[in-house]
């Protein structure tokens, strides 16, 4: 059985069809659990209502991506869940998907967390995730062929004998962790509330000898902003702080020395361009990203 944890705030129309695509899934016993992250529009109850099928968490405040998630994982996690599946509710999953990410998970007892080929909703034929990189000076993860058309990424994928491909970082955007894995690294840092959490996952997991990847099989749909869609002051500081904080857990000798030379100068450059454009909001986050511990 796959635990499958789903978190809405204020998102209903996206998560009624998230756990639509989940309920649709095909050869594979899944348990779902709603979570719902105080929404303030009453979507939570409204879900509740409708799906009764399914189960529910009531976190009773905004945690975030890695608080509610967390929840949900904990909860899975005292039901002895042999796999949790982490899956944003602004996704739709094709009716394999699911089952394709546990056949390689079953078959690779060293696999502790495996994503799907994940397109844009609104052009499923271009890619938005297929595999990660971390990328250690800028403490990020950059997707792998963002952009490309799924054609001619899956015919490359394809030549490969292997059903999964290893990657250094997988997108929390869908995940399906193995709990004896969660087991011995822990689960997503509370503290980075959202962006960058599953960089800082991926690092732990591979540190202690596990190994992540990519199904190309498997694939969901995610909903995300237009191309060229500026972040917004939330993001900004968020991603930025939480850069900081894995650099402080994770970084030592040159790699920090690489971060500082490539961060600090690109924040003072964005703080210009923002004041200059008279973008005070934004010039805030960057100052709270660089400035908050």
């Amino acid at each position: 059985m796959v635990h499958v944890a789903v978190l809405n705030w204020n998102r209903e129309e996206d998560t009624t069809a998230c756990l639509d695509s989940l309920l649709a899934q095909r050869g594979v016993d899944l348990r779902i659990l709603l979570i719902d992250n105080a929404s303030t529009d009453g979507s939570g109850e409204r879900l509740r209502a409708r799906y009764s099928s399914i189960c529910f968490l009531q976190t009773g405040a905004n945690l975030g991506y890695t608080g509610g998630n967390n929840r949900g994982i904990e909860w899975a996690q005292a039901r002895d869940a042999e796999w949790v599946l982490v899956m944003n509710n602004d996704t739709v999953a094709d009716a394999d998907c699911v089952r394709h990410l546990l056949d390689v998970a079953v078959a690779e007892p060293r696999v502790a967390a495996l994503a799907p080929l994940i397109v844009r909703y609104d052009d499923p034929e271009r890619v938005w995730f297929a595999g990660g990189r971390h990328d250690r000076a800028r403490a990020i993860g950059m997707h792998r062929h963002y952009g490309e058309p799924v054609r001619s990424v899956v015919a490359r994928e394809e030549t490969d004998a292997s059903r999964w491909q290893e990657c250094s970082f997988l997108t929390g955007c869908c995940l399906l962790l193995r709990g004896a894995a969660l087991d011995e690294v822990g689960l997503f840092r509370d503290d980075y509330f959202a962006y960058g959490e599953d960089v800082e996952l991926s690092i732990r997991l591979s540190r202690a000898g596990w190994r992540i990847g990519w199904v190309p099989t498997a694939r969901i749909a995610h909903r995300v902003p237009a191309e060229g869609t500026p972040p917004t002051p939330r993001q900004i500081m968020l991603r930025d702080r939480n850069r900081r904080r894995l650099v402080r857990e994770h970084y030592a000798g040159r790699w920090r020395i690489a971060f500082a030379l490539w961060f600090w100068p690109t924040r003072l450059i964005h703080l210009a361009r923002y004041a200059l454009a008279g973008d005070g909001d934004r010039a805030r986050a960057i100052v709270a990203g660089m400035r908050e511990p």
